[in-house]
């Protein structure tokens, strides 16, 4: 009877796990893009908002599901979706063919336009022919990007939409070219820019989702239809300052009130805002736990990847020294091929690429697995070098003692060379401490990609960077000093380190 009763509790916790799970809409965007689209609240870090996040929320409702946000780096953000990673994306997609050959799109949720940002002092650039022999600043993978260079108009591209306007005002830049919504929130809003009137093109952002989910588009554009037709989705738009003309010509105007722009007062306000120094005090420390979240991450991370390459990389060095000659080969050919390749392409294809084998690896381990190869190679060579400097009239002596090659080799050899070994391997995990930001491309939120969220949100690049960079120096810290007592602790005399006894 008992059994009976706990294969039925079972079975209705594994279906209502599952009922769960079918009623959740999970849906991928970047809160590192900025406002409005999303961007972490700068009055509370760990909470986001945007324009997109608030119609995320209505469209998962309309559609009966709840809504589920999964962060994920914008420029890979439709390989994590067919990687199945979210349901849907819905992040300022653009409509685009070479998009359309990937994935499927829902009808347009929001229209806009292209518009110029130049400095306040600027009076010769207003039109596309005013660009030439300029450098026009803009988002990689934007129709604006394909727009500048269908003209012939000298880009440059950048992953996040702040430092394009800071390098604009800098002077870096003659001009920025963007969506609407951005040129309002960042270059209208800069007292030191001006963004021109004029419409340089138009663009339409639709939700992505996997290519043959048709079901799952209908539902998506029923749900946008119902939210068009109930003045809701106008509302969102009014509430953030974007409703435009190219929404209003495509909208019916149904919204039984019109929204004062309450989210974009609100970020002006905060964005013009002198801060004391004890508010800036407080708001670093609202900062803290996010900070902390992300160095434990960064610390555990970097910690396991290091184990494992320390384990992989004097596999390797002694298949190198003393494995049959083709083992020794294909070790040798392994370093060349890891030290020969960037660690992001590695990252790409351990996390991307064998998805197509069937291999489908979650984050954590994908970047555990891209670490630890990549560092097992620098660390054998490593180890090699000092297993080598070794003077080989000890392995001679230890065999004539009748120890074997294995025994001398971990008995005699190998602790002589963690005395030589330790300073660069502490150099390498340090190294591998601040490489560990590279994971963030597939989709781990370690300890840089919070600084860079935290930025965009507050526009303090500076002070951030400063704190981000001293906990980097705290985390490297106590390695050293456990380098140095491992030093110590297993320190040899010299002359039994050259075999004079």
């Amino acid at each position: 009877m008992r059994f009976g009763i706990f294969l039925l509790w079972g079975i209705l916790s594994l279906n209502c796990t599952l009922y769960a799970e079918q009623n959740i809409l999970k849906w991928g965007g970047d809160a590192n893009g900025g406002a409005p689209y999303l961007l972490l609240d700068p009055q509370n870090p760990r909470k986001i908002i945007g324009f997109e996040y608030d119609v995320a929320e209505a469209l998962a409702r309309e559609m009966g599901m709840q809504a589920q946000f999964v962060q994920h780096q914008w420029d890979n953000i439709i390989p994590g979706l067919n990687r199945g990673n979210f349901d849907i994306v819905l992040n300022g997609i653009e409509i685009t063919p070479a998009r359309k050959a990937e994935v499927d799109f829902s009808t347009p949720y929001f229209y806009t336009d292209e518009l110029l940002t130049v400095r306040k002092d600027e009076t010769n650039i207003h039109d596309w022919e005013d660009l030439d022999g300029k450098k026009v600043g803009t988002l990689k993978e934007s129709v604006a990007e394909r727009l500048l260079n269908e003209h012939g108009v000298a880009v440059a591209s950048y992953e996040d939409q702040t430092p394009i306007y800071d390098d604009l005002a800098f002077g870096r830049l003659n001009a920025v070219l963007m969506d609407q919504p951005i040129a309002l929130y960042y270059g209208s809003i800069d007292l030191r820019l001006k963004t021109l009137p004029k419409s340089l093109g138009k663009v339409a952002y639709a939700v992505c989702v996997r290519k043959g989910q048709t079901e799952l588009v209908e539902k998506i554009n029923a749900a946008i239809k119902r939210l068009i037709a109930s003045g809701e989705l106008r509302n969102i738009y009014e509430r953030w300052g974007v409703w435009n003309n190219d929404m209003a010509r495509e909208f019916p105007d149904n919204s039984p009130k019109h929204e004062e722009a309450t989210q974009f007062k609100a970020y002006v306000e905060n964005f013009h805002k002198q801060s004391s120094f004890e508010n800036r005090i407080e708001q670093y420390k609202s900062y803290a736990p996010m900070l902390l979240n992300g160095a434990l991450m960064t610390l555990k991370l970097s910690s396991l990847a290091m184990i494992c390459a320390i384990i992989l990389g004097l596999f390797i060095a002694l298949s190198r020294l003393y494995a049959p000659k083709p083992i020794a080969v294909l070790a040798f050919a392994f370093v060349e091929i890891i030290r020969g390749t960037p660690l992001l392409i590695q990252l790409f294809l351990i996390y991307y690429g064998l998805p197509n084998l069937g291999i489908k690896l979650n984050p954590f381990v994908a970047a555990i697995i891209g670490l630890a190869l990549n560092y097992s190679a620098y660390e054998s060579e490593i180890y090699r070098a000092s297993i080598s400097a070794i003077p080989h009239a000890q392995m001679e002596a230890s065999l004539a003692l009748g120890l074997n090659r294995w025994q001398a080799l971990f008995h005699i050899i190998i602790p002589q060379a963690i005395r030589i070994v330790m300073p660069p391997m502490t150099n390498d995990f340090i190294s591998l401490l601040k490489d560990s930001s590279l994971v963030s491309v597939i989709t781990l939120v370690e300890l840089t990609r919070v600084y860079g969220q935290l930025a965009a949100a507050s526009y303090d690049y500076l002070g951030v960077g400063l704190i981000t960079a001293f906990i980097y120096f705290l985390m490297g810290v106590p390695f050293v000093r456990l380098s140095r007592w491992i030093e110590k602790r297993y320190s040899f005399d010299s002359h039994t380190l050259h075999g004079v006894h």
